[in-house]
């Protein structure tokens, strides 16, 4: 089967998904694909609330994410049972978790997706292929021509040809099916500069993924069986870790010093107005309320018999190999699926409990939230893509505020949004413990979403021209949303102006006029003046 489009967005995660919605809202046809059984990635069917800045509902998002996030509120305010106090709260927060101001079911952010993109999936200006995923690629010298999708169970393969392609997978998955330069890992030092790289370049050192999954605790022993890998996990004990990696103490990101984290289901005496703030404090200390997607005094007594609370804390954490370029790569996603099943059976039948006995058999996996049978998110969280060797790379001392001090995150002439985070590495398969640096509020360079050679293929999501250590700050939801929202309307732009990319950023009246349209449709591209981390 054939077919033919304007633009092909590969990927249905944040990028792809407001990729699409830049590139239909120009006016352009557009198929999207996607893998899983839900759109929205990380946000969905990773089951990752979203991780965001202080300053998240005032300014520093897009438009259209701002749009999203409300829509979520405004899901809940119309179809869920909110007590008048929590529907009243105008930053209402369902899950009243501490990891961000919205924390919420997975299930309601694809509802709110799917209903951002339905004019348009109606009037057949896009068409969604799902679950598909890329296996081939037809290329053209510099150009990419079609890519080859297969049916995630059929195998059923469609070509789709397009005037530009957009990757917004999670792992640049079109980057070697497409022959674009790209690298993966730790850089040198002697490449970047950067004072977190190691000495010499480490390809397959790269961040842990994680399966996250949903639990709640109710009455009953829900003990699941015992994992076949349980007696592996239950003694493993990383040589930086300081502890077993299942049990509750681990390392703080920030400090490296060794903590005991507390776990309360249920607890009775935590704000429900929660105001998440990372700049001030984590929030992690008690886990069950730190990723809390359901806070059940939210909402009507009898409601919810618990609290929901999402699993992707330290000891979840992946380290045993890379899934990028290894040959091996389905039997590290088995052993991520393995260590959360061991983390679940440890918590039920042998965890530490404040009372001072152990395990919480109440604890009870909920697949139904996450949208499978076997309990687990549908898709693993990977914090780390293939990145393309792009026209500009962008290093820890542009943001880093040890390097730049009071002068703030380096300005780009050619910005197309702005993103916060700290440069947040979590542990990695080749040996480091955490890589935290604080940051300025910093911008997103046009570029580093244009590949060096390849003219009309485009980065959507976490392949951009970062450095494995930039990485860190440029992952998350809003920033991915942001990357991929530019990323769709340079594709846009340079159809109408029968342009390429490496045109528009060399041209300064055409990256004049393409930044205008930025900020047009709500992108900002440059900060007002904020204090940063």
């Amino acid at each position: 089967m054939e077919i033919r489009t304007d633009a092909l967005v590969v990927g249905g995660g944040l990028g792809g998904v407001a990729a699409a919605l830049a590139l239909l809202k120009a006016g352009s046809s557009v198929v999207l694909t996607e893998e899983f059984d839900w759109l929205g990635g990380q946000l969905t069917s990773q089951a990752v609330p979203p991780d965001e800045h202080t300053w998240v509902e005032r300014f520093g998002v897009t438009a259209s994410y701002r749009s999203l996030r409300e829509g979520i509120r405004d899901y809940y305010r119309a179809h869920y049972p909110l007590t008048g106090r929590s529907r009243g709260w105008q930053e209402l927060n369902p899950g009243a978790g501490w990891v961000s101001r919205l924390c919420h079911e997975p299930r309601v952010a694809v509802a709110v997706i799917e209903s951002m993109l339905a004019r348009y999936r109606g009037s057949g200006q896009l068409r969604v292929l799902q679950p598909y995923r890329p296996v081939g690629a037809d290329t053209d010298g510099d150009r990419v021509s079609a890519i080859v999708l297969a049916h995630r169970d059929t195998g059923m393969k469609v070509t789709a040809h397009a005037r530009y392609v957009l990757d917004a997978t999670e792992t640049g998955e079109l980057l070697p099916l497409t022959g674009t330069e790209y690298v993966t890992g730790f850089e040198s030092q002697a490449d970047t500069g950067e004072p977190s790289a190691p000495d010499e370049a480490q390809p397959q050192n790269m961040q842990a993924i994680s399966v996250c999954f949903a639990i709640d605790h109710v009455d009953g022993d829900h003990t699941i069986d015992k994992p076949r890998t349980y007696d592996y996990w239950r003694t493993y004990q990383p040589e930086f870790w300081g502890d077993r990696l299942l049990s509750w103490s681990a390392p703080t990101p920030r400090t490296l010093e060794v903590v005991e984290r507390s776990f309360t289901p249920n607890p009775d005496d935590d704000p429900i107005e929660v105001l998440a703030d990372q700049q001030r404090i984590g929030g992690d200390m008690n886990l069950w309320t730190f990723r809390r997607i359901a806070a059940r005094r939210n909402f009507e007594h009898g409601a919810y018999a618990s609290d929901i609370t999402l699993v992707n804390w330290p000891m979840i954490d992946y380290l045993d190999g890379s899934i990028i370029d290894v040959p091996d790569a389905g039997k590290h996603l088995e052993g991520a699926r393995e260590l959360s099943r061991s983390v679940l059976y440890w918590m039920q039948t042998e965890a530490p409990r404040p009372d001072g006995g152990t395990g919480f058999p109440g604890l009870r996996l909920r697949g139904d939230v996450t949208g499978t049978l076997d309990g687990l998110a549908q898709a693993p969280y990977i914090r780390e893509s293939r990145r393309i060797r792009s026209l500009y790379t962008i290093p820890e001392q542009d943001l880093s505020l040890e390097v730049r001090g009071d002068k703030g995150a380096a300005n780009y002439a050619d910005s197309v949004g702005i993103g916060m985070y700290r440069i947040d590495l979590h542990p990695s398969t080749g040996g480091d413990n955490y890589i935290d640096v604080g940051c300025s509020p910093f911008e997103i360079p046009l570029g580093a979403l244009i590949p060096q050679r390849v003219s009309n293929l485009l980065p959507a999501a976490k392949n951009i021209g970062t450095t494995h250590i930039s990485n860190g700050a440029y992952r998350l939801h809003p920033v991915e949303w942001n990357i991929g929202e530019a990323a769709g309307h340079l594709a846009a732009f340079c159809m109408d102006k029968v342009t390429t990319p490496h045109a528009v950023r060399a041209d300064d009246d055409l990256l004049a006029e393409y930044q205008r349209r930025l900020v047009r449709s709500g992108i900002e591209i440059h900060w007002p003046q904020v204090v940063g981390y």
